[in-house]
């Protein structure tokens, strides 16, 4: 008997948001699954966000990325940011559950699949180092290190840093989220060449405005990036 086998027989798994037993490692059980919104069907191909009607295969686009310009090329989201979702998104990032960057991660790689392309670098949106030394951990960097595995992709953590101490967002207009990234990201010093003539998917936990992704995205392209796609694991979404 494996010792994993026989682990699982002393120690059952158990779903990653409740004490319910389930298969494997790293799952939600079924009461979680149907509390947990996941996104599917048709979405808006620049943001993520679900849309009305059938995919026919053709590029969509929401209002808000038809009224708002959008730097980056392609986005896409595994979860609608509520219920279940937005308390894992909230464990992820407050509650030091980075076991549950496992299946995140593999969530998200499902939902990447239509803006991937061979040769991407996998870059996370930077934390600023004092919010790093309090967390300990940046959310981004761990979903980005397993999404590079899952979908054999570079990663680079470190290739964008944020030099500007932003003030929380929570409750701020879009105006006032965008003012306040402003300058916010900038390249490594040593290690933001690496930005240069690459295709880049840019990665985060959760997408409200696009505020975040926005100035990350221009920071790249700035220092000579091709194209910039985003991933996020949850989205924002008005009518959801």
């Amino acid at each position: 008997m494996k010792l994993q086998t026989a682990l699982d027989l002393i120690y059952p798994p158990q779903c990653v948001m409740c004490d319910a037993i389930v298969g494997e490692p790293f799952q939600l059980c079924p009461s979680c699954w149907r509390a947990t919104p996941f996104i599917a069907g048709l979405v808006c191909d620049t943001c993520g966000t679900p849309l009305i009607g059938e995919d026919t295969g053709h590029r969509e686009t929401c209002d808000d990325c038809l009224a708002i310009a959008r730097p980056w090329d392609r986005g896409r989201c595994a979860l609608l940011y509520r219920d279940g979702a937005k308390r894992l998104v909230l464990a992820l990032k407050h509650g030091d559950r980075q076991d549950l960057s496992h299946p995140a991660a593999r969530w998200m790689t499902g939902a990447a699949g239509p803006i991937v392309a061979p040769g991407m670098l996998i870059v996370p949106i930077p934390s600023h180092w004092l919010r790093l030394l309090r967390r300990r951990y940046n959310q981004a960097a761990l979903l980005a290190n397993r999404l590079g595995k899952s979908l054999s992709l570079e990663v680079v953590p470190d290739a964008l840093i944020r030099p500007k101490r932003t003030k929380i967002q929570d409750g701020m207009t879009r105006d006032d989220r965008y003012r306040n990234l402003a300058a916010a990201f900038a390249p490594h010093p040593k290690r933001g060449a690496v930005l240069k003539g690459r295709d880049i998917l840019l990665v985060d936990d959760v997408m409200t405005s696009g505020a975040t992704f926005a100035a990350a995205t221009e920071t790249c392209l700035a220092a000579g990036a091709n194209r910039v796609s985003v991933l996020a694991l949850a989205r924002v979404a008005k009518d959801a």
